[in-house]
């Protein structure tokens, strides 16, 4: 009897092998990308008919499964609502029926711990603001969505990846990332449709562990893991939690990584573009350029407070930024407080969801209005000294004689063209001579509409340099930057002597 029971048992082990079977991405509650193809998936038994109906249409979509059962449908989407909808999906003589389904924009945010970080924090690491986030967060219930991807690192890639969809409630959204969630709430308010982000993150992952096995077994270090641990293994990442949802259609990526690549600022430029085109390759949808909108590296110990490896590294995501087609890298430089020197989990995640969605709404949505692009240094020229510059001059260890009119260093930027937040007490810049020794200059705004179409531009004198040769500000591992332009943003960090 217990042989003939194990037999039964069996047979319908097999044969719920080839039920109707799909990812959690594709459930109860998702977010669907609108006004596109979005893609669907799933498993029955090989060859068989599948067919999707979906409530805001009266097509009927039908797919045959292959050798392995594996199906895709595309499906139209309408523009977006906060009307739910319904998706039913038949085969293999099963139905599964989709409720609460909602069509918004759907965005990727990957990358390391500072990604993956809850709204409710890490231990002794708040989210600033996350109390009064978390309490209001209900009035988001009909318009915010987010799926959290288990990590997962096996050594092949899987074909499932584990998270399903959440509404925003107080309950949920203590486990949603802070980032990804600060940037859905601002991108909702104002462009007014559902936002639906997908956090596929792992705390300490390097960027070699978003990247296949092919790809890495061509560099010099192939698959030689950092160190012993399994975020900083290579691939797995990719193995487990990315590539299984590979195709979602989507409306781009967000991504905030990089402690664990610092010091290998080269190595990475090329990597991250690779990993940015391997990706937009592997969602294959027709604009095959998917924006990637990165942050920049926070202000940290990284070992020596005063060290450059971390500066040479934001620098090098800045040019990935430059360089890369439909890319963009949000400063954070000001966003770090001084006690904040030794945690590398700022708590101030809403400015940062904040501007990844400023850039998102002025250069994939149009709106016109916002400021999203940070300043950046442009040129420098030396002028004569004007009053406040001699006065500064004066006495100095550069001063020839006490009739010498002196000169200034100006300094011009791009994306300021409403001048900066203060005049004065202008701090983080420091200049060097023929001897490449930096010193503390004193730095101030000023503007001249007629020398410059910019008009706004800052002015330096370095007491101890006798003739100014090269500039930096805030180029170090931990100097929060405390100069922004009109609206808030910040100077991104930079040096002039690369």
């Amino acid at each position: 009897m217990k042989k003939y029971l194990s037999l039964i048992l069996l047979a319908m082990a097999g044969l719920n092998v080839n039920a109707l079977e799909l990812p959690d991405i594709i459930g109860q509650d998702m977010m669907l990308q609108q006004r596109t193809k979005a893609k669907l998936w799933g498993w029955v038994q090989p060859k068989s008919d599948v067919t999707v109906e979906v409530s805001w249409n009266n097509v009927s979509y039908t797919a045959k499964a292959d050798n392995d059962g594996r199906w895709n449908i595309y499906v139209d989407t309408p523009q977006a609502s906060y009307e739910t909808q319904t998706v039913t999906i038949k085969g293999d003589g099963e139905t599964v029926r989709l409720s609460n389904v909602l069509i918004g924009e759907v965005w990727f945010c990957s990358g390391q711990s500072n990604m993956e970080m809850p709204m409710k924090g890490f231990w002794n690491c708040p989210v600033e603001g996350a109390g009064e986030a978390i309490a209001s967060s209900g009035k988001y219930k009909k318009s915010i969505r987010c799926a959290t991807i288990e990590r997962k690192g096996p050594d092949e890639p899987q074909k499932k990846a584990f998270g399903k969809w959440k509404t925003c409630t107080p309950e949920n959204v203590t486990e949603f990332s802070a980032c990804g969630y600060f940037f859905a709430t601002t991108l909702t308010d104002i462009i007014d449709v559902p936002v639906g982000i997908i956090n596929c993150s792992w705390g300490g992952s390097c960027v070699e562990g978003w990247l296949p096995k092919e790809i890495l077994l061509t560099y010099p270090d192939k698959l030689v893991p950092m160190d012993d641990t399994d975020y900083h293994k290579k691939m797995v990442m990719y193995n487990g939690m990315l590539y299984p949802l590979a195709g979602y259609t989507i409306k781009g990526f967000l991504w905030n990584q990089g402690e664990s690549n610092v010091g290998k600022e080269k190595e990475y430029i090329e990597r991250f573009s690779t990993m940015t085109r391997l990706w937009r390759e592997m969602w294959n949808q027709p604009n095959d350029k998917l924006p990637m909108y990165t942050v920049e590296l926070p202000p940290y110990d990284y070992g020596n407070p005063d060290g450059d490896w971390a500066a040479k590294f934001r620098e090098a995501q800045h040019q990935i930024a430059s360089q890369l087609d439909n890319s963009g890298c949000v400063c954070t430089s000001d966003l770090i407080y001084p006690y904040e020197k030794d945690q590398i989990h700022g708590a101030q995640k809403r400015q940062i969801g904040q501007r990844l969605a400023w850039m998102a709404a002025t250069r994939d949505y149009g709106v016109k209005g916002i400021t999203a692009e940070a300043p950046e240094f442009d040129f420098m020229r030396v002028m004569d000294a004007d009053e406040l510059g001699k006065t500064i001059i004066a006495g100095s260890s550069v001063a020839k004689n006490k009739n010498d009119k002196g000169k200034v260093t100006c300094l011009y930027f791009k994306n300021c063209v409403e001048g900066f937040d203060r005049l004065t007490d202008i701090e983080g810049f420091e200049a060097s001579g023929a001897d490449g020794v930096y010193h503390k200059a004193v730095v101030w705004a000023a503007s001249d509409w007629r020398t410059q179409p910019q008009g706004c531009f800052l002015k330096l004198v370095c007491p101890e340099v006798k003739e100014v040769k090269n500039v930096r500000y805030c180029f170090k591992n931990f100097k929060p930057g405390k100069l922004h332009d009109t609206r808030g943003l910040p100077i991104v960090p930079f040096r002039t002597d690369k």
